[in-house]
């Protein structure tokens, strides 16, 4: 369902009316679907990890691709020769996992062309790694003999990004920057090497800015001035702690005292959402990498109404296949 529909049906109908008979056609409507919404790595049931469809008229783009994603896909009725390029935006399990499945799959039913790839530096390495783990299978075949053999190699094509890209895709352009998910030593060998990524998606027909997994940080708030929609990943720390204590009870206080340091600097919390939003000037916010459980709503509502004390505008918490 798209969740922001009976905001602006209204104005859309308002414009219809006042359209010009002979008026050019305009340009394709986009959506965005939160194929997957759970905040990584936690598994919760009837949820999938981070990953979402940008669809642009007849073409669809994968933003992250966690675990369960061709599931999630084609709940929403998106078929994998639909998909044509893939944006990571970082390396973390949770964020790429569904994309071993989404190469395999393609491979199996001969979906012709390479799969574009986009990703911070490391995303090679990757795609190279799950292509070598695709080798044994693809070289058995359907077990005919002498059936032509297809390299997988040869149905991707991967690029890496870092700070300040900036590319033509298609219909659109993708602008990334280096968000603040990580910390290392500015400079250091850790530094120039790992990079996570937030997208900007100038469409046809509106921008959407996408922060990945981040802090709160000026490069991002910079590249999102004036989008029309934020899609901003959330964090609950204590909510995030319970959980893992309930996967992990016998986690060791040194891994316990790391993660909380991880979620508090390199993750947003509703005030940290409702600061940049502000800063930015977009015209709405969808929530997703939430922990909370989905059918929670007393408790997602507290999130909404913090981060109402400093951005007015729309704020939806995403479920899985939200359409926006």
């Amino acid at each position: 369902m798209n969740r922001f529909l009976s905001l602006a049906a209204c104005g859309l109908l308002a414009l219809a009316t006042a359209a010009s008979a002979d008026a050019p056609p305009a340009a394709p409507q986009s959506s965005f679907i939160t194929l997957g919404t759970m905040g990584g790595p936690l598994p919760e049931p009837g949820r999938s990890q981070p990953a979402n469809a940008l669809i642009v008229g007849p073409s669809v783009y994968l933003v992250d691709a966690g675990d369960g994603a061709v599931e999630q896909l084609i709940k929403s009725n998106i078929f994998l020769p639909q998909v044509k390029a893939v944006f990571i935006s970082h390396l973390h399990f949770d964020h790429t996992g569904g994309l071993g499945a989404i190469l395999g799959l393609r491979y199996q039913t001969n979906v012709p062309g390479a799969l574009r790839i986009y990703g911070p530096p490391g995303t090679k390495a990757l795609v190279d790694g799950l292509i070598a783990s695709m080798k044994p299978g693809a070289d058995a075949g359907y077990g005919l003999e002498g059936a032509g053999r297809v390299d997988p190699a040869s149905t991707v094509a991967v690029t890496e990004l870092r700070d300040g890209a900036s590319l033509r895709v298609d219909d659109m352009t993708v602008r990334a920057v280096k968000n603040t998910h990580y910390s290392f030593p500015a400079g250091s060998a850790d530094d120039r090497a790992f990079e996570s990524l937030s997208f900007r998606f100038d469409l046809p027909d509106r921008s959407i800015l996408y922060t990945g997994d981040t802090g709160p940080s000026d490069k991002v708030v910079a590249l999102g001035k004036g989008a029309d929609m934020l899609v901003s990943e959330m964090i609950d720390i204590p909510a995030t702690v319970a959980a893992i204590g309930r996967i992990r009870p016998d986690l060791p206080e040194s891994d316990r005292t790391a993660m909380i340091e991880h979620l508090s600097t390199h993750h947003l919390t509703p005030d940290q959402v409702g600061a940049m939003a502000q800063a930015m000037g977009v015209k709405s916010v969808v929530l997703t990498h939430l922990v909370v459980a989905r059918a929670d709503d007393a408790r997602l509502a507290t999130y909404v109404a913090e981060i109402h004390k400093r951005y007015p505008g729309p704020v939806a918490p995403a479920r899985d296949l939200d359409r926006f």
